[in-house]
C-alpha cells in the first residue's frame, strides 16, 4: 500500500531565526484530507568528544523552554546550507575548545518525525587537543568532563535526559561492546 501523503496547500503560520511553520492540508492514502503542522528547522549537529582520559564532554547550559540547566554533548545547527562535518567541527571547538585528531559519523537522528522537520548528525570526536572557545554571544556554557563509564551510568540512571546525548553516548558504548566481542 501506498502510504504517501501529498501536499495540497501550504499556509505559513510564522517564520523565525531558527524555526518555520507551516500548516499542510493533505490529502491522504484513502483520498481524505487531513492538516499537517510542520516545524522545519535547518538541521543540527552533536558530538561525542572523548578525551584522552577517557572522559565525556558536555556543557552545561540553561535551556529556556524547561526552566533548568541541562547537561549535553556540544552541538548546534546548521547554517542554511553548511555541511554537517563542517558544523560539527565548528561546534565542538566553539563550545568546548576542542578538535579532534579521529572524527567519525555515527548516523543521523530523527527526534519527532511527527512534526518536526530536524535531522540531527551524530558524530564521535577523539584524540582531542584543545584551544580557545568561542561561544556564541547568546551562549553561556561551563565545560563537564565525566569518565565515560561514569556517563553511561548516569545515562542508565536518567539522570542525563537530552535526547541527543542519551543517544550519542549510548550508541559509542554499544560501538565499544562491539569492539570488544570482536576481538
Amino acid at each position: 500500500m501506498d502510504m504517501t501523503e501529498k501536499r495540497l496547500a501550504r499556509q505559513t503560520v510564522y517564520e523565525g531565526k531558527i524555526l518555520h511553520i507551516y500548516r499542510d492540508t493533505v490529502l491522504l492514502p484513502n483520498g481524505e484530507k487531513a492538516i499537517r503542522e510542520v516545524a522545519e528547522h535547518p538541521g543540527g549537529v552533536a558530538i561525542v568528544a572523548i578525551d584522552n582520559d577517557d572522559c565525556v564532554l558536555t556543557v552545561k547550559q540553561y535551556r529556556y523552554v524547561f526552566s533548568q540547566v541541562m547537561e549535553e554533548i556540544p552541538a548546534g545547527k546548521l547554517e542554511r546550507g553548511e555541511a554537517p562535518d563542517a558544523a560539527a567541527l565548528r561546534e565542538l571547538r566553539e563550545e568546548t575548545g576542542a578538535v579532534p585528531e579521529h572524527f567519525t559519523k555515527l548516523g543521523s537522528l530523527i527526534v519527532s518525525p511527527g512534526c518536526y522537520g530536524e535531522e540531527l548528525h551524530l558524530y564521535l570526536a577523539e584524540g582531542l587537543h584543545f584551544e580557545e572557545t568561542d561561544p556564541d554571544e547568546d551562549e553561556f556554557l561551563t565545560l563537564v568532563r565525566t569518565p565515560f563509564d561514569d556517563m553511561v551510568e548516569r545515562v542508565l540512571r536518567g539522570e542525563i535526559e537530552d535526547a541527543k546525548t542519551v543517544c550519542g553516548i549510548l550508541k559509542v558504548h554499544a560501538l565499544r561492546q562491539r569492539a570488544k566481542r570482536q576481538d
